[in-house]
């Protein structure tokens, strides 16, 4: 269970500085303390909108909030942010979206970051041959990916879990179109992740993303995405 602390006078941090690696914060919503990879920071925008802080560098004494699209349009329904930031703010309504899309954007910029590095395998054919293989971190298919494909894909993707110590993640967070322009090649339904260091960004990134949507955390979700 989480503990509940007391929250500073004005629930803010002391800037980003502030926010080292392992740290815990209070949460202004749900009014527990998580640790900074389960939660969003926010800062005050040049014309007072509250801008989300995904890497958490942000100049500005900063709010904290749990990184769930049900927890941010909490904030935003509560009006938390102008009374924990004690100033009038330009917060959209539609602010747990835009969140959303910040995310999904920050992981496929990794994605395509790991394709460039030669890190990802895509085409039906490609990707059943990698999953017999060592080295492989993550199985991707497009959110609109034909059942039989998947199907055929995850009993690859069981045995090599079943035969290799790290787990591998499967993906499903995004449509082909999305895909496609992140590995810049046309009609990705499936691709492979090969292990590597911008592989691991992109699985970080990932999983931040999916708890995002769905409230609950992946088993690969790291400690710190970037």
């Amino acid at each position: 269970m989480l503990a509940i602390a007391q929250p500073d006078a004005d629930d803010l941090d002391r800037g980003a500085t502030s926010v080292a690696a392992g740290a815990e914060r209070f949460c202004a919503v749900t009014r527990e303390v998580r640790p900074v990879a389960e939660l969003m920071r926010f800062v005050v925008g040049p014309a007072g909108e509250a801008v989300p802080d995904l890497k958490r560098k942000l100049p500005g004494r900063g709010l904290w909030i749990t990184a769930t699209r049900e927890a941010i349009g909490e904030a935003v329904k509560r009006n938390v942010f102008a009374r924990s930031f004690k100033r009038e703010m330009k917060v959209s309504r539609e602010l747990a979206a835009e969140v959303e899309r910040l995310l999904a954007k920050s992981a496929l910029d990794a994605l395509s970051m790991a394709g460039k590095a030669g890190n990802v395998v895509a085409g039906f054919a490609k990707v059943e041959a990698a999953l017999g293989e060592k080295g492989i971190r993550a199985l991707i298919h497009a959110a609109e990916a034909a059942n039989d494909g998947k199907r055929k894909l995850n009993a690859a993707l069981q045995r090599n879990n079943q035969s290799q110590n790290g787990e591998i993640a499967l993906i499903e967070a995004f449509p082909g179109e999305q895909l496609d322009l992140a590995l810049n090649r046309p009609n990705v339904v499936h691709a492979a992740v090969l292990a590597g260091p911008a592989s691991e960004t992109f699985l970080a990134r990932a999983a931040r993303l999916m708890r995002y949507r769905s409230g609950i955390s992946p088993d690969s979700t790291s400690a710190a995405a970037p």
